[in-house]
């Protein structure tokens, strides 16, 4: 049965949108606030600052990876290029399969920032409260700006392949 146009309009308008928030978000926060806040704040207020920003920025960044995996889905079904799943046969086959990759990096790095390094700053903060070395800390604040640094690109590399999709 084909999908109706009303729902893959609301698809097409959603993947747009979850697209415009995780990576606006992402390059907002690795290009422009990462730098200027790690320049104007001392050490242990930027790791104040950056632990708050990052829980904030946690849901908005999950809801997206959810809406632009589902309606990715949506989209993907109703493409007539798209002969099943792993079904790599067409130009636009291949360039979705690696577009899926990098979401698939996108994914796992972010999971690792929620769920691993996240809680290893909050832990480092806590020892530097009890005045322990903040050292750990900066190393783990240097991880976390590469890591929304390596996202990002992933992200470019997502459009990029989606780019070549529409063309193929």
């Amino acid at each position: 049965m084909p999908t109706p146009e009303w729902a893959l309009l609301l698809s097409f308008w959603l993947h747009m949108l979850a697209t415009v928030l995780w990576l606006g978000g992402l390059a907002a926060v690795a290009l422009l606030i990462l730098p200027g806040m790690r320049r104007s704040l001392e050490p242990a207020a930027f790791a104040d600052w950056l632990r708050a920003t990052n829980r904030r920025l946690d849901s908005i960044g999950w809801l997206s990876l959810a809406l632009l995996t589902a309606t990715g889905l949506i989209q993907m079904s109703a493409n007539s290029n798209y002969n099943g799943l792993l079904a790599i046969d067409n130009n636009w086959a291949l360039a979705i399969c690696l577009k899926h990759i990098a979401f698939g990096g996108m994914v796992a790095v972010s999971a690792y920032l929620t769920w691993g390094l996240s809680p290893a700053l909050e832990r480092a903060a806590l020892l530097r409260v009890k005045g322990s070395d903040a050292g750990e800390e900066a190393r783990l604040l240097a991880r976390l700006q590469r890591l929304i640094s390596l996202n990002l690109l992933l992200g470019a590399v997502v459009l990029a392949f989606t780019a070549l999709a529409r063309i193929a």
